[in-house]
């Protein structure tokens, strides 16, 4: 074998690198996008159909001009509310779907949940039915005993709402003094009567 033959060997067998074909990687990633815009089109569209499912709640209580002395106050979030003992059954009507930091007061007429960027609400005290803690609500999973959940009636539904503290070890004392804020004014009505 000659060098020469051999060079003509190795050239014949060298293949050039295939060419990227960017016409299809475009194709793809625009199809891509629109399957994503498609899939967030239509989470949009249950969210609205949902909040139109729930449009017979009414609007949500205002805090009293004179709300009273505050019991205790904390700084957290709002994770949102669901139908009472059914943590995944969201309600987004009058904006308690929204997620966002919230303050919350506790007086002797209820609860004052202050939203930066969402509605304000009050949970006033005789709606009270309970609260309690627990790992999760409206699809958010935190540790066991990291919500603070405050259950209330309104309009005729019993709600679960569910705060973070910046402090998780303020949720006991919530619980505690909402626990014994419901008897109390479960008391007070049962002695009117």
């Amino acid at each position: 074998m000659t060098p020469l033959h051999t060079l003509t060997t190795l050239a014949a067998e060298e293949k050039s690198q295939q060419v990227t074909d960017w016409a299809a990687r475009i194709g793809w990633v625009v199809g891509l996008l629109l399957f994503i815009a498609l899939v967030y089109w239509l989470m949009r569209e249950g969210w609205k159909w949902r909040g139109t499912l729930q449009g017979d709640l009414p609007e949500l209580p205002t805090a009293p001009e004179e709300p009273g002395e505050a019991t205790l106050t904390m700084a957290g979030r709002y994770h949102g509310s669901t139908t009472a003992g059914q943590w995944l059954d969201r309600i987004v009507a009058r904006g308690l779907g929204t997620r966002s930091r919230a303050e919350l007061t506790l007086t002797d007429q209820g609860v004052g949940v202050v939203r930066p960027g969402a509605e304000d609400f009050f949970i006033p005290a005789a709606a009270l039915r309970g609260a309690r803690l627990d790992k999760g609500i409206a699809g958010k999973v935190l540790a066991e005993g990291g919500l603070l959940v405050i259950t209330w009636e309104h309009g005729g539904r019993e709600i679960d709402s569910g705060f973070r503290s910046d402090r998780a070890a303020e949720h006991a004392a919530w619980v505690e003094a909402l626990t014994a804020q419901h008897h109390s004014n479960r008391h007070d009505m049962e002695g009117a009567r």
